[in-house]
């Protein structure tokens, strides 16, 4: 889509026909004659540049480029100025304006200078945007739950974050350990610096410590030049350590080094590098059962559990089941585009009885199944993969039930009464908890032979 500017001279001819050399050459351009309608034009629609004279009527170049950088600071200015005012440009382009051209100019001077402003103003544009995605997808909205055990890994994220102490996370696979270490960096003091990850069960021994502390050309065969390292790499931000609990205990010796003494050498160099980096550590194992075992170095291990936070497994927080799965439904169907807006009952309760030992990610992917095979408006029970029902129950692996339907109906009937008591049975809001719509729940209300009175409902 081509840029559009916003041209501002007093002389309504001039303006008009720099307007048109400027359409010719591909822009959007609207001409005005004054500050003050420049500033109109900007209110009510959106200008990728201005492109402005100096000499204006009550309100000159300098006032507007005041205005606009203070209410649209991301909009770039262009002074247009006669020659003999060339010095109260520069003084501008000071003052925050782009560049200035000077009369008389050429049209190719002019597309020129709009080029290099524009393609300035897209980078920033496109590093705010990201910017602000970045901080969206890794904000503490994005930690869903409100069970006790995830709203205490919340407070402690939230207790953290400020600081620089090292954190081990703890929880099985699929707990979300990745995304609550991108949380405590990207809710720090660090945010503008990078976020590097490494998974030290999936890089082979040799290759590790080149990983990790880079190495320098010649260091082994191979090092046909120098390499940097995760540590550099991470310089003034936060490096991830995930699945610390494979780490060989040779590199856990040279990783004891770099947590005490804040530096590193390069396999092969001669000089250590600082380093300035947060680390944030996690695994699946027991660290005091392989510390006791020898597996790990107890003083790397305490250097490393400066601030524990365990993750429950989603088994342990079945109430936030249903959350997590409209938060994954949402995303997922703009993604794949399919308007699918929720979960019936039936669904959600056989969601919230199955165990699921992948915990969030096989949540995750389960939902992204449902919603492809979908038919309807809602995920219902059939939609979902079989393992649901064919998997060990929670409740002691206790046998599946002999008439499923029946049992699905008396849960969806329990879910709707705890629904409608909790909005004091209004109806409407009770639709809502349960993620369908209230004709919807009316109809199974009916279906089910829910009576409504001043008790709510039986």
């Amino acid at each position: 889509m081509s840029h559009a500017i916003l041209v501002v001279d007093d002389e309504e001819r001039l303006a008009d026909v720099l307007a048109a050399a400027l359409e010719d050459l591909g822009y959007r351009a609207t001409a005005v004659t004054s500050a003050q309608a420049a500033l109109m034009a900007l209110e009510q629609s959106r200008f990728d540049l201005v492109l402005t004279d100096l000499r204006l009527p009550v309100l000159d170049g300098r006032g507007l480029l005041r205005e606009v950088r203070r209410r649209w600071p991301e909009v770039p200015v262009i002074i247009i100025t006669a020659f003999a005012a060339v010095r109260d440009a520069v003084e501008l382009v000071k003052e925050g304006a782009f560049d200035y051209i000077a009369k008389p100019f050429e049209m190719e001077d002019v597309a020129a200078t709009l080029g290099r402003a524009l393609r300035l103003a897209d980078v920033v544009r496109d590093n705010e945007r990201l910017r602000s995605e970045l901080e969206g997808r890794h904000s503490f909205d994005t930690l869903i739950g409100n069970s006790a055990s995830f709203r205490r890994v919340i407070e402690q994220v939230t207790e953290v974050c400020e600081t620089r102490a090292t954190v081990m996370l703890n929880g099985e696979s699929g707990t979300g350990k990745e995304l609550v270490a991108r949380a405590i960096h990207f809710n720090s003091p660090r945010r503008a610096r990078p976020f590097v990850a490494v998974n030290c069960a999936a890089i082979p021994e040799t290759l590790l410590e080149s990983e990790l502390f880079g190495h320098v050309k010649g260091a082994f065969t191979g090092a046909v030049s120098n390499r940097v390292g995760r540590f550099a790499a991470a310089e003034g931000g936060t490096l991830f350590l995930d699945e610390i609990g494979d780490m060989p205990l040779a590199i856990q010796a040279k990783l004891l080094r770099v947590v005490q003494e804040r530096s590193f050498e390069p396999v092969g160099a001669s000089r250590s590098q600082t380093a300035d980096v947060r680390l944030v550590a996690a695994t699946h194992k027991d660290m005091r059962a392989a510390v006791a075992a020898g597996l790990f170095r107890e003083d790397l291990f305490y250097r490393l559990n400066v601030f524990p936070i365990r993750l429950p497994a989603l088994r342990e927080r079945a109430e936030d089941i249903p959350l997590l799965a409209a938060h994954f439904l949402a995303s997922l169907s703009e993604t794949v585009g399919k308007p699918v807006t929720g979960f019936s009952p039936a669904a959600l309760a056989a969601m919230s009885a199955y165990d699921w030992p992948g915990n969030i990610r096989e949540l995750h992917n389960c939902v992204e199944r449902a919603l492809i095979v979908a038919k309807g408006s809602a995920i219902d029970v059939q939609d979902l993969p079989r393992e649901l029902f064919e998997g060990q129950r929670r409740a002691g692996g206790a046998a599946l039930p002999r008439d499923l339907d029946a049992e699905l109906e008396r849960i969806e009937r329990e879910f709707i009464l705890e629904a409608l008591r909790r909005s004091g049975g209004v109806q409407v809001k009770a639709a809502r908890l349960l993620g369908i719509a209230e004709r919807s729940l009316w109809h199974r209300i009916k279906k089910l032979g829910i009576r409504l009175n001043r008790t709510v409902a039986e």
